[in-house]
C-alpha cells in the first residue's frame, strides 16, 4: 500500500468514527450541524494519521486508536473554529468553505468549538482501554491542548503580531506549542496505545517536535508562495496581519534551509527507533512536500 492509500484509509476511519460519535450524542440540532460542518470540511487529518501510523508501525490494529484519533481531530477542529473568529484571525474561508461563524453565526461557532473540546475528553474517558492508559492519555492531551500547549502558544502568537522584535527563539517556542504540541501528543498517545519502550517513546516525541516545526515552516512558506485555490484560504494573510513568520525572519531561502534542518532532525529520530518506520517517513515527506 502506498502513502496515498494509507492516508485515505486513515482519513476514512477517523471521519466515520467522528460522525458516529457526534450522531450518538444528544444535543440541539443547530449545535450538531455547526460541529459537523467543520468536522466534515475535510483537511489533511495529519494528527490522527500519526496515531494510526504509530500503531501500524508496532503491529497494532488501528481500531485500538479510534477514540484517541477522533478526539484529537475534534480538538484540532475546535481550535480552527476559534482561530477563525473575528476576535482572532477574522478569516472568511477555511478549507475552501465559509468559516463556521460565517456559515452560522459567531455565538454558534464559539459554542460548537466548546462542545468539540469538552466532548472529546468525555469520549476519551469512555474508551475501551485500560484505566491507566486512559488517565495517561488524557493527562498528555490536556497538557498539549491547554495553557501550556496549544492555547498558550496561540496567545503568544497573537501578542507577537505587529511586533518587529520577535526573535527566532520566541517564534520557535510559539509554534512548538501552537502547532507542534498536538502533533507530539499524537505520537505520544500512539506510543501509549502500542505500549512501546521508554526509549522509543522519547524518540517518537522528538520526531513529533521536529515534525511540528517543519509543518509550521512549510505553512509559512505556502502563505508566501502557495496557490490559494489549493490551500483553501487566502494567501498573504500573515503579512497582512503583520505576523512574524520564518520567511519574515530568515528570508524565503533561509526558511527553506531551516525546513531542511528540521526534516533531517526528524529523520534521525525515526532512524533511532527500535523498529523500521516507513509510514512515519512517508508522513514526514507528505508534510514537507504538501502544497496545501
Amino acid at each position: 500500500m502506498n502513502r496515498t492509500d494509507d492516508l485515505k484509509k486513515w482519513k476514512l476511519a477517523v471521519e466515520e468514527t467522528m460522525q458516529e460519535l457526534i450522531e450518538s450524542s444528544d444535543m440541539p440540532t443547530r449545535l450538531r450541524d455547526a460541529m459537523s460542518y467543520s468536522l466534515e470540511a475535510g483537511g489533511k487529518r495529519i494528527r490522527p494519521a500519526l496515531v494510526y501510523a504509530v500503531l501500524e508501525t508496532y503491529g497494532i490494529a488501528i481500531e485500538r486508536g479510534r477514540e484517541v484519533a477522533s478526539t484529537l481531530e475534534m480538538v484540532h477542529t475546535y481550535s480552527l473554529i476559534h482561530d477563525d473568529l473575528p476576535a482572532m484571525d477574522d478569516d472568511d474561508l477555511r478549507r475552501g468553505r465559509l468559516t463556521n461563524h460565517r456559515q452560522f453565526d459567531e455565538a454558534t461557532a464559539i459554542l460548537a468549538g466548546d462542545a468539540l473540546l469538552t466532548d472529546a475528553f468525555r469520549i476519551l474517558s469512555e474508551a475501551n482501554l485500560p484505566a491507566e492508559a486512559i488517565v495517561e492519555i488524557i493527562r498528555a492531551f490536556g497538557l498539549a491542548a491547554g495553557s501550556a500547549g496549544m492555547v498558550g502558544g496561540q496567545l503568544d502568537d497573537m501578542l507577537a503580531e505587529k511586533r518587529d522584535d520577535v526573535t527566532l527563539q520566541e517564534l520557535q517556542s510559539i509554534h512548538e506549542r501552537k502547532t507542534g504540541a498536538l502533533l507530539v501528543y499524537a505520537l505520544e498517545a500512539g506510543s501509549i496505545l502500542a505500549d512501546v519502550s521508554k526509549e522509543d517513546r522519547l524518540q517518537l516525541k522528538q520526531f513529533g517536535r521536529h515534525l511540528g516545526i517543519a509543518f509550521q515552516i512549510q505553512d509559512d512558506i505556502l502563505d508566501v508562495i502557495g496557490d490559494e485555490q489549493a490551500i483553501g484560504k487566502r494567501v498573504g494573510s500573515d503579512e497582512e496581519n503583520e505576523k512574524t513568520t520564518y520567511p519574515k525572519l530568515l528570508g524565503l531561502d533561509g526558511a527553506k534551509r531551516a525546513l531542511d534542518a528540521e526534516v533531517d532532525a526528524a529523520t534521525f529520530a525515526i532512524q533511532s527507533l527500535s523498529v523500521q518506520a516507513p509510514l512515519l517517513v512517508d508522513l514526514l515527506t507528505f508534510v514537507v512536500k504538501r502544497n496545501y
